[in-house]
């Protein structure tokens, strides 16, 4: 126990990884587990059925595992699970999740959380994205790997968010956004596909090349959306070296329950 600051406060019932460290006048409710390697900074409190895993950085001021900021919630002993190694700025706040939707908010590996940041009940985010400052996040939504939100980004409830997505300052999401692409405003609009962070992340130039083709039969050539995805189908059929993106790109606007974002 000598990682706890004396200041802070632990329930006896917590499980704390030995080298676990606590800083100065922060609060560990009993249903919490936190796993090797993780830091906990000052005046956080950690409440909640709360699982953490290994080698986080939670930062100062922080509330995780804070009750649902939904009225139909009524004492469920619901849950939030965060993987290993994510970075947790100042002032976050992520709330369990609710009985109406599977009772677990999920964070996953490795992602980049900053100052700000609120996730709602019943949200998924994935591994490696960036939620930029003041990123704020409306129950159940979903956001896949490697995507990237800007600062001020607000995201409408349910809304799923695809990978490798980049978001520009202040975008306003309120319907599905399918993966690869670049996007901006309030309301949101596509903008091309997100080339620079693709490339980043060891995209050869001719699976951009077939990304961008997928973008221009999606969101260029006037067409409905079945119409799209029909175009999309061919452009499976020539291109089978794609790697599946164009198969992820359309199971994903398959599966759209709120309509895919549209200029």
């Amino acid at each position: 126990m000598s990682h706890i600051h004396p200041t802070a406060l632990v329930d006896p019932g917590a499980r704390l990884a030995p080298d676990v460290r606590v800083g100065p006048f922060s609060i560990v409710g009993a249903d919490v587990s936190i796993g090797a390697g993780t830091i906990v900074g000052a005046h956080v409190e950690i409440q909640g059925r709360t699982r953490i895993g290994r080698d986080n950085r939670i930062l100062g001021h922080c509330s995780l595992g804070g009750v649902p900021q939904d009225k139909k919630y009524g004492g469920e002993p619901t849950e939030l699970v965060i993987g290993d190694r994510n970075t947790i700025r100042e002032y976050c706040t992520i709330n369990l999740g609710t009985v109406q939707d599977g009772g677990v908010t999920r964070i996953g590996d490795d992602n980049w959380i900053m100052a700000y940041v609120h996730v709602a009940h019943d949200c998924a985010v994935g591994n490696h994205t960036v939620l930029a400052n003041c990123v704020q996040l409306a129950g159940h939504v979903v956001i896949g790997d490697w995507t990237t939100l800007g600062g001020f980004t607000g995201v409408h409830q349910f809304v799923r968010i695809g990978a490798h997505v980049m978001a520009g300052i202040s975008s306003v999401l309120t319907q599905d956004v399918p993966p690869f692409l670049l996007l901006g405003g309030s309301p949101a609009t596509p903008h091309g596909i997100n080339a620079e962070g693709l490339r980043r992340r060891g995209f050869v130039p001719e699976r951009i090349a077939v990304l961008r083709e997928a973008y221009r039969r999606l969101y260029r050539q006037g067409l409905g959306l079945d119409q799209s995805m029909d175009a999309l189908a061919t452009l499976r059929r020539e291109r089978p070296d794609s790697d599946g993106d164009v198969e992820a790109l359309m199971t994903f606007i398959a599966a759209s329950r709120r309509g895919i974002l549209r200029p």
